[in-house]
């Protein structure tokens, strides 16, 4: 049976008005895990869904409850986000809309001599400079003066320069959520096979090169947090990127791949100047693409170094998240001329908490189907962070506008918020089953 929006989406207006006010972004989910989310803003929400938009999916044959829990799961966000913070052993505070931030730390572009005088005689501290010839950027990190609040120091630092972009330095999510115990420290020599035909580039979390699925890859791997981990999140998107084993194939199986590590398996990492010193870094690998599943809140200096690398020819693929239907739009997906992907199901449905909006460009799979695991075995996923790396691999094989071509024009006819240009990527959802996965999905 085909989905019927018109049937589904009555039953889901309470659920859009709540997730509109609150934007609390919710994760992709590997195996049995629980999937946290990162801030929103969000304030008094419910701990359960509606009771009329439960009985209205009650009754619909085609929807996916899974999804149901994944979006249930939102509303109950803004605990587990104050328990993000609290955890991360001070590193992380939040910014006045939630979102964590590195504690301590204000990210100037283009402040202007005399403003950054005025600032360190006002008891402001340069903590360091970055400089990212690649993408021809620098930026200023600063600490605040002492007892002064970072929200409050980023304010001052703005009236002494409303010129200058100055923002937090913002941590972005991974899409997926996944344990300490599942890290590992990894090695980043490749496996030796010889370089040929496009490379690709993964920001996320450390692979695990030795896994079979990307046996047939040459797997170039570096840190910006720390010495590179590998991840159970970067590992699973890596394989739908360019892995190959069986019946399962990636987007461009056998493709070399440059993997930068902005976590170093800490969840409290992952933060702006690391992500753009990555792009940086896969300018210089001469990348044609390159995959982020990861969500956040618009940064300038993030904004700026996805511009600059897209000026040198790097096509920039991401999740579009799984905040529901109404969330507010994730970023990096959002910015200008960055291909947004989102998720279906086994039907070919959107994934109920996928989020909607111009900034999506294609669906691909996303769920109800496997990826690589640690220690060589598979697991289910589920998310647009499964979606995107698809759609990466087969824009680095096609181009965009013979992608486009090639997409299964799915709901309104032509390109829609929904499902962008259409479905891509078919081939590369392997049913879990077939691969021996092991894990179920979280419900």
């Amino acid at each position: 049976m085909r989905w019927t929006w018109t049937s589904a989406w009555a039953g889901l207006a309470a659920l859009l008005l709540v997730s509109l006010a609150a934007g609390a972004p919710a994760r992709a989910q590997i195996g049995s895990l629980p999937v946290p989310s990162l801030p929103g803003s969000g304030q008094g929400l419910p701990d359960r869904l509606p009771d009329r938009l439960t009985e209205g999916l009650a009754g619909l044959d085609d929807i996916d409850r899974v999804g149901r829990q994944a979006v249930e799961d939102a509303l109950r966000a803004p605990s587990r986000l104050a328990q993000l913070v609290r955890r991360s052993n001070g590193a992380l505070e939040a910014d006045p809309q939630g979102w964590p931030v590195v504690r301590g730390e204000i990210v100037a572009l283009d402040l202007s001599p005399a403003a950054r005088d005025q600032a360190m005689r006002a008891g402001f501290t340069l903590l360091r400079e970055e400089r990212l010839d690649a993408l021809d950027l620098s930026s200023v990190i600063l600490a605040p003066p002492r007892g002064l609040a970072l929200a409050r120091a980023v304010a001052q630092l703005k009236r002494l320069d409303p010129q200058a972009e100055i923002t937090f330095n913002h941590v972005h999510d991974l899409a997926g959520a996944v344990p300490s115990a599942e890290t590992g420290l990894v090695d980043l020599s490749s496996n030796g096979r010889r370089e040929t035909g496009p490379t690709l580039g993964l920001i996320d979390t450390g692979v695990e090169a030795t896994h079979p699925a990307l046996a047939g890859a040459q797997i170039v791997q570096r840190g910006f947090a720390g010495p590179p981990r590998m991840g159970a999140h970067g590992l699973a998107v890596a394989s739908l990127m360019v892995g190959r084993a069986g019946p399962f194939a990636g987007g461009a199986p056998g493709a070399d791949l440059r993997v930068a590590d902005i976590y170093g398996g800490q969840a409290a990492n992952g933060s702006s100047t690391a992500l753009a010193q990555a792009l940086a870094w896969m300018v210089e690998q001469r990348v044609s693409v390159v995959n982020i599943s990861l969500v956040g809140p618009r940064n300038a200096l993030v904004e700026r170094a996805i511009q600059r690398a897209q000026a040198r020819g790097l096509t920039v693929v991401a999740a579009v998240g799984n905040d529901g239907p109404a969330a507010p739009a994730l970023y990096p997906a959002a910015y200008d001329g960055v291909v947004g992907v989102t998720a279906v199901n086994a039907r070919n449905q959107v994934l109920p908490e996928a989020a909607r909006g111009p900034q999506v460009a294609f669906a691909a799979p996303g769920a109800d189907m496997a990826a690589a695991a640690p220690g060589g075995g598979w697991t289910g996923v589920r998310g647009t962070s499964f979606a995107a790396p698809i759609v990466a691999g087969l824009l680095a094989r096609q181009g965009q506008a013979a992608l486009g071509r090639s997409a299964e024009d799915l709901g309104a006819r032509g390109r829609d918020p929904i499902y962008g240009q259409g479905l891509v990527g078919v081939a590369s959802r392997v049913s879990p089953q077939t691969m021996g996965a092991r894990g179920r999905l979280a419900r």
